[in-house]
């Protein structure tokens, strides 16, 4: 099962605010031996959105959603992904609850609209504020603000995925001087055909003007990764290449 993110608001795409999820949610995921799949960006389009939550939602990934979950006409998570499932948007009873008993009579008319959420959703407790998120099968979507959005993701996390733990990958890398990417195409397609259980990655780096060298990393669960790497460096010694294995 993968983990995902969509960051969600024109400000992060106009570059008046500075993304901060992506780092944390990286941390955070490593912490229990998980990765992050993919991670996209999206400003504030309904049906943009839309699409992007049918597809996300389709596919099954586990996704965090940070971003428009008010009740301001630029915040449009809630509509989206209702269209996107076919659910009608209703007053969360548990919603309800939380928002009223943070601000009492001043909840309406308008921040209790923060409470209407796809029918069949679960709320997402706010140790912040009591405006909770909200949770739509495999999509998890939380408020913008780093304070609020961080330990409510690791409530998620601990609660509905407490027993998703995977062994850590390892990233071991070879040093290759004087090669070219072009020279090393086929054997870097024929290893990868041959260890499906790991990745293989190839950056070049240029040390100097005439000085090149090509940094090849091999990354998956420890015994894999070390298997593929041996059989690697059997390669391109055959090929005569030469390499500097990484410590």
């Amino acid at each position: 099962m993968a983990i995902g993110a969509i960051i969600i608001g024109d400000e992060i795409l106009t570059g008046r605010r500075q993304d901060k999820h992506f780092s944390h949610l990286v941390d955070t995921l490593a912490k229990r031996g998980l990765e992050l799949a993919w991670l996209r960006y999206c400003g504030d389009d309904e049906t943009l959105l839309k699409q992007q939550f049918k597809e996300i939602h389709t596919h099954g990934d586990i996704c965090f959603s940070f971003g428009g979950i008010g009740a301001t006409h630029d915040d449009r998570t809630r509509q989206a992904l209702a269209a996107a499932v076919g659910k009608p948007l209703i007053r969360h009873p548990d919603a309800v609850r939380e928002i009223e008993a943070r601000f009492a009579e001043q909840a309406y008319p308008k921040r209790i609209l923060m409470a209407e959420l796809p029918a069949d959703s679960e709320i997402i407790p706010n140790p912040y504020n009591r405006i909770p998120g909200f949770t739509y099968g495999n999509i998890h979507c939380l408020p913008g603000f780093p304070e609020m959005a961080w330990p409510m993701m690791e409530w998620v996390m601990d609660t509905l995925y407490a027993d998703l733990k995977f062994e850590k990958p390892v990233q071991l890398m070879l040093t290759l001087q004087h090669a070219h990417e072009s020279e090393l195409i086929d054997l870097m397609t024929d290893f990868q055909d041959t260890h499906p259980a790991t990745k293989l990655s190839s950056l070049p780096r240029f040390v100097a003007k005439n000085h090149h060298e090509i940094e090849l990393g091999i990354r998956g669960p420890a015994q894999d990764a070390h298997a593929a790497l041996a059989d690697l460096k059997t390669l391109l010694a055959k090929a005569k290449f030469n390499f500097i294995e990484n410590h």
